[in-house]
């Protein structure tokens, strides 16, 4: 079955779990295209169901096999969704209708375009958002899909500028991103992960050259100089497939797009390329997103080129490129401000790597290095934890006060050791001494953390967990009591 077969013209589409991230943004490219859409999911409210309603794409809040009939082209579903479990995804198969797991559906409209796939352990999200407001500064006719809703893109999780281009985030688990057509990559980091999957080090990293041999002759791999993992990978591919052009980035990168000057200044981030004559700004924190930016400024460059009749990017495209960076908001959950009341600024992140803790919590401190930095942690998946217990008790060197929780578990592991959130705290606490509390539901943490913080105060909630509405609760307790 060819992409022509699976979106043709007029096509029907049929979205199970439409209320996901991927899915619903997928179903809303799809839409915008022509195709006929609808689909179904749980009555749970997400933020997609006001996007779906606004789109007038029609969806169910429950599932029925007698919506799946002749007239449905196409059922596409969320990775949560299987046949053994989902009365509609069994009646397609019965009815011989093509049915696409999420990951090969992105994989089939990837094959419509001119398709670059971001991807890497970290950063993927910020870095596909910050592709989209580049590509628009630069006026490329682009469709940019992220894994979260981006407020740059109006609280959604796709950016539509045209037909020709499509950048899209694509993930490393299970090797989902083997599905997606690439013409470029922007591979940000490369390390073990997911060790419910991937055992070692090594399989992670082939997983990932099997990605980028993907890529065709003439092919681009922009990669991050500065991340082993990656200029591994980088070099391995070099070797196997010398056709592939491989584009470096970083502070340690060659050529166009190494990072010459980094500081911080007035809360932001200011850095210079080598083959750019202007400054850039970000306002969210941290070194990591000065790559993550460079990394979106060498594939706006590299397509502004394609576009060019004179293969330049043109200097007027340039400071456009420059004020994007300089007003981009980030993804939700990435670096989010979630509001500040009595002099105290709440904020929230995804990071749930110790890579990504360590680097998060490290921009953080140095754009407020006069004030405290008081953090909730909850670790996501005992495999994860139990891998790289070290690397996370010695993960939180920028947290003044640091309060752990017990370990978010996910229904796709099945962990049989003794590791758990209590084992993580006394790790913790032996490295960093005094300033480390454990509270078993973040919930517990709400008494104590209102009498600890204070005018001043940075509060983060990080990780993958349910710890995050912890951060919201504090911001509305300091808001009624009057101190915004």
């Amino acid at each position: 079955m060819n992409t022509e077969e699976i979106f043709k013209p007029n096509s029907s589409v049929y979205c199970v779990g439409i209320k996901g991230t991927g899915v619903c943004a997928l179903a809303e490219l799809m839409y915008n295209t022509g195709l006929k859409v609808s689909g179904s999911d749980t009555s749970e409210v997400f933020y997609t169901d006001k996007i779906l309603k606004e789109l007038n794409i029609p969806f169910y809040e429950n599932f029925d096999a007698s919506r799946i009939g002749p007239e449905v082209d196409i059922v596409i579903h969320s990775p949560a969704y299987s046949a053994e479990s989902n009365p509609e995804l069994a009646r397609a198969l019965e009815l011989n209708i093509p049915v696409l797991g999420y990951p090969q559906a992105l994989g089939a409209w990837s094959e419509k375009f001119d398709s670059t796939g971001v991807c890497g352990v970290h950063g993927k999200t910020t870095t596909a958002a910050m592709c989209g407001v580049t590509a628009k500064a630069a006026f490329l006719p682009a469709q940019i899909l992220t894994g979260s809703a981006a407020f740059d893109f109006g609280g959604r999780s796709t950016l539509d500028l045209g037909k020709k281009y499509f950048i899209a985030e694509t993930c490393e688990y299970r090797e989902h991103f083997l599905s997606f057509h690439p013409s470029r990559i922007i591979l940000t980091s490369v390390e073990i992960d997911h060790q419910d999957y991937f055992k070692t080090y090594e399989s992670i990293r082939g997983a990932f050259v099997r990605y980028c041999s993907l890529l065709p002759e003439g092919g681009q791999l922009i990669y991050c100089a500065d991340d082993a993992g990656a200029s591994e990978v980088a070099g391995i591919v070099e070797k196997e497939k010398p056709e592939v052009k491989l584009i470096p980035y970083g502070f340690s990168a060659a050529g166009d797009f190494k990072i010459v000057s980094f500081r911080v200044e007035n809360e932001r981030s200011v850095f210079s390329l080598a083959g750019f004559p202007v400054e850039f700004k970000l306002r969210i924190p941290g070194r990591h997103e000065t790559l993550n930016a460079a990394a979106a400024i060498a594939l706006t460059a590299s397509l502004a080129k394609q576009e060019s009749s004179e293969n330049v990017f043109e200097k007027e495209k340039i400071q456009s490129v420059k004020n994007a960076l300089d007003n981009f908001r980030s993804t939700k959950r990435r670096s989010e401000i979630i509001g500040e009341a009595g002099g105290i600024t709440f904020m929230d992140d995804y990071a749930h790597h110790p890579t990504a803790v360590r680097t998060t919590l490290a921009g953080l401190k140095s754009f407020y290095p006069k004030r405290r930095l008081v953090v909730s942690f909850m670790s996501h998946t005992y495999t994860r934890t139990s891998a790289l217990l070290e690397e996370f008790a010695s993960a939180f060197f920028d947290a003044d006060i640091l309060f752990l929780h017990r370990i978010y578990a996910s229904a796709r592991e099945d962990y049989k050791g003794g590791v758990n959130g209590r084992t993580l705290y006394e790790k913790a606490l032996a490295i960093r001494g005094g300033e480390t509390r454990y509270a078993d539901e973040p919930g517990d943490a709400f008494s104590p953390l209102c009498e600890i913080l204070r005018k001043g105060d940075i509060f983060i909630t990080l990780g993958a967990g349910n710890n995050w509405p912890l951060a919201e609760k504090l911001f509305a307790h300091y808001r009624e009591a009057g101190n915004g």
